[in-house]
């Protein structure tokens, strides 16, 4: 019996081919996925348009995300009634355009006292100012009054009366080489390293900072004792000799720590 033709054979393996072809439309049967229709994409769109603008209006428009309270923690000196009027936070702006950089700012500008201030939205309805004063570390003699100066050296306020524990500068008289070399902000600042190097346990002992030179920076404590200090260099060992030296001799009145490695102390 003859085999089947060559035609046959094509037939028969197309037929094969097309019974192992899984349908077009995946096992479901042929159906094909179908892509949302253009209806469905504009209702979309159109959803997404009115929640962007109510969100936009919730922010910008209602009554509800209002600045309705202003609020300052922090000062010392100054009164919170002081800085809230420096800031001058628009009350009943919306609270999401309150430009709290630009209220920083003006605190900062209006109130020399204010080293740092930060403005924070505290939803739904407050501005809160965190207020840090700068700290006075040395006082400056001008005329009946006294300019405060910080630890960068920067005089930030006057006042009519010293605040307590804060040490006053003596400055070199105007006719001194050393003051007309360097020049009193120069020194002012010597005078500041040298109060911020003092040990914690004499900082608060200290009545005057004398500035007789660059390298001649001398301290009056209570009880008429005093600290030849030198210069403002080697601040952290002349501390450490200090400290040494009045454990070992308490009664005396007069230390010498300008040469750390060989301090002295006389008087008692």
């Amino acid at each position: 019996m003859a085999g089947p033709t060559t035609a046959q054979r094509g037939e028969r393996q197309a037929r094969g081919s097309s019974a192992a072809r899984p349908p077009l439309g995946g096992p479901s049967g042929g159906r094909r996925l179908r892509l949302p229709g253009r209806g469905v994409l504009i209702l979309a769109l159109v959803l997404t348009v009115l929640l962007t603008a109510g969100g936009i209006w919730t922010l910008y428009g209602s009554s509800w995300l209002r600045v309705e309270r202003v609020e300052a923690s922090g000062p010392r000196v100054l009164t919170s009634d002081e800085v809230l009027e420096a800031a001058a936070v628009p009350v009943g702006a919306p609270l999401i355009s309150v430009d709290t950089d630009e209220i920083e700012e003006r605190v900062r500008r209006k109130l020399p006292r204010v080293d740092t201030v930060e403005a924070v939205r505290s939803w739904p309805h407050t501005i809160a100012l965190e207020v840090t004063e700068r700290k006075p570390v040395l006082l400056v003699k001008k005329g009946a009054d006294f300019v405060e100066v910080d630890d960068e050296s920067v005089r930030f306020a006057t006042v009519p009366r010293a605040p307590a524990g804060v040490p006053l500068l003596e400055l070199a008289s105007g006719d001194s080489p050393s003051l007309r070399r360097f020049g009193a902000d120069r020194l002012l600042r010597e005078a500041v390293r040298v109060t911020g190097d003092l040990p914690r346990s004499v900082a608060g002992d200290v009545r005057t900072v004398q500035v007789g030179s660059y390298d001649s920076i001398t301290l009056g404590l209570h009880g008429d004792r005093t600290v030849v200090w030198g210069s403002a260099e080697q601040g952290r060992a002349k501390a450490r000799a200090l400290e040494a030296l009045m454990k070992a001799a308490p009664e005396a009145g007069h230390f010498n720590v300008s040469a750390p490695t060989a301090p002295a102390v006389s008087g008692s």
